[in-house]
């Protein structure tokens, strides 16, 4: 059971990240070419040192500047999570484009592509998996990650035009189609936490999970601050996942 924690930007997180059970450390870079950025680069080093996987989210799609982003950090894992509308077709050309453009120019770094399923309750199952299928051949993982709506509002999202953050659960079950057709491995996302990891695992059985707002620190409201977590709950949260697959490995297990 793979777990993977966003959003790590500083060593020193990314170190307690990997002390608490992390296996991918994801960070997010904004613009290209941006000087205040340079810490990345020590988050990647650190987390190879610890024996443990980078992975990075561009918030930009051009193909040069992404490059350039590539060529500059070296992460194991660059991961787009630009949301595509179901109804777009011009807008996946352009992202399996991409994709395949990276591919061939760093073979040595893998692809995950975040899939958006609508939350509990809501989506059709048949495009999500038509999306799979035109992604598949230039992916290595899939993230399945929640879109709010009805998936076609590219600026209805936390963040305009990407999908995650939300800090809902998506429709698991949905999910667990994916699972089950995808030919790549696909990482559970959208909503998760200590409270809920278990059951996610047990639902959708992915090969990995993800967490970012539920295992932020908060404030003193309550929020959760972004690029700013909470290590207890980090380390909760990979307890609680792999307990979780090795129950449901069991065939003698009750669950």
């Amino acid at each position: 059971m793979i777990v993977q924690i966003y959003e790590i930007q500083t060593p020193e997180e990314a170190e307690a990240a990997v002390a608490a059970g992390v296996d991918h450390v994801g960070s997010v870079v904004f613009a290209p070419d941006a000087p205040g950025d340079d810490r990345l680069g020590e988050v990647i080093r650190t987390v190879r040192a610890a024996g443990a996987i980078s992975s990075l989210i561009p918030l930009f799609d051009d193909t040069d500047a992404v490059s350039r982003t590539l060529d500059r950090f070296e992460p194991d894992i660059v991961h787009f999570c630009d949301l595509i509308p179901t109804d777009a077709g011009a807008v996946l050309d352009r992202c399996v484009a991409l994709q395949a453009k990276v591919r061939s120019r760093f073979p040595q770094i893998a692809i995950m592509r975040s899939i958006p399923i609508a939350p509990a309750g809501g989506g059709d199952a048949r495009s999500v998996l038509a999306l799979a299928d035109r992604l598949a051949g230039v992916s290595d993982w899939f993230l399945t990650d929640t879109v709010l709506g009805d998936g076609t509002a590219i600026n209805g999202q936390p963040v305009a035009g990407y999908v995650g953050i939300t800090g809902q659960p998506c429709n698991w079950e949905i999910a667990r189609q994916l699972v089950v057709h995808s030919p790549i491995p696909v990482i559970l996302a959208g909503g998760l936490s200590p409270e809920n990891v278990a059951d996610g695992v047990r639902q959708v059985r992915p090969a990995g999970v993800d967490s970012c707002t539920l295992t932020n620190a908060v404030d003193t409201d309550g929020h959760p601050i972004r690029f700013q977590k909470d290590m207890t709950r980090v380390a909760r949260f990979a307890s609680c996942a792999r307990d979780a697959a090795a129950l449901t490995a069991d065939p003698n297990s009750r669950n």
